[in-house]
């Protein structure tokens, strides 16, 4: 009996170092593959708790999520933004591994990517997609990643080729610091800048991506979604870069008044006249607005940069592990 409650012990305190792993989905009308993904997690992490965050669904997804075994949560507030921002303040645990409800991403890949999460102590890995299907990405999609990524990593840093992935591994600390300021899909954009921002121990690991099953349909809309990326990039530009977003500004509004101003120096070195006295007036007024834009630049860099030792302290205080 001794050796039984010796061993029962040993079991107990194993298991309660194992990391405490959340499996957090956002959902929205994923009746059709909800099941599946719930399913797959499960027997790909049988300690995890699989969460499904449904985002006011018209459809069955959270009786077939609550059937599968997840525990259902809802966020009424519309966009993935939003439902991101909920689950990484509700839930508690070591290790977090978000991913999208519709059934392209391979769960089968999540196990080894927790381990290597905390084996090698990182904060972030971002899932990259590798898909053979021609049918896996909608028209526009994929050069939309390519673009949007590329654009990223020549302002925040080269770390990522697929920025836009819906899976992705993280730390306690991460989301635990992690602001959640946007509403949107383009919270992925979000996610990605906060780890480099912080340069945080992240890496990039090659997982399948495929199809989505027939009768699914993706939420994302290309143009508007798009546009709403790029308008967070323009403004994570001007908080967390401020000399590049206002420096390059000003520099633009002198460049642009030294072009208008040529043709008046040259009638005046011609005739003595200055005949168009509006355009002289509006070029002096851009050298003046554009050498005042490079000064707010300059101190608002100053002061972005104490915010960053701020925010990174903040990180740091966080423990990796409950």
């Amino acid at each position: 009996m001794s050796e039984l409650s010796a061993r029962a012990h040993e079991v107990r305190t194993a298991m309660e170092r194992l990391p405490a792993v959340a499996v957090l989905i956002p959902c929205y009308n994923e009746e059709i593959t909800i099941g599946t993904v719930v399913a797959d997690f499960r027997a790909a992490l049988p300690t995890a708790t699989i969460f499904v965050y449904d985002n006011n669904s018209r459809d069955q997804t959270i009786e077939v999520a609550r059937q599968a075994g997840a525990v259902v949560r809802r966020e009424t507030r519309q966009g993935k933004g939003n439902v991101v921002r909920r689950m990484f303040a509700d839930i508690e645990a070591d290790v977090y591994v978000l991913v999208d409800g519709d059934d392209t991403y391979d769960a089968a890949a999540s196990a080894g990517l927790v381990d290597r999460l905390v084996e090698e102590r990182l904060d972030f890995i971002n899932a990259m997609r590798i898909s053979t299907e021609k049918d896996a990405y909608r028209t526009g999609h994929r050069f939309g990643n390519w673009l949007l990524t590329g654009l990223v990593s020549q302002i925040f840093g080269r770390q990522f080729n697929d920025m836009l992935s819906g899976y992705k591994f993280l730390s306690r600390r991460f989301v635990k610091s992690f602001p959640a300021m946007s509403s949107g899909f383009e919270t992925e954009t979000e996610l990605a800048v906060h780890a480099l921002e912080l340069r945080m121990p992240s890496t990039e690991v090659a997982t399948v991506y495929k199809e989505r099953p027939p009768g699914s349909v993706s939420k994302l809309r290309t143009y508007s979604d798009g546009v709403h990326i790029m308008m967070l990039i323009a403004r994570l530009v001007k908080d967390e870069r401020p000399l590049h977003f206002f420096g390059l500004s000003g520099l633009a509004l002198i460049v642009a008044a030294v072009l208008l101003s040529i043709p008046l120096l040259v009638t005046y070195l011609e005739t003595g006249l200055v005949p168009r006295v509006p355009t002289a007036i509006l070029s002096v007024a851009l050298v003046i607005v554009g050498v005042l834009s490079i000064f707010a630049g300059l101190i608002l860099d100053m002061t972005t940069r104490t915010r960053q030792e701020m925010k990174r302290l903040i990180y740091l205080s966080l423990p990796t592990f409950r």
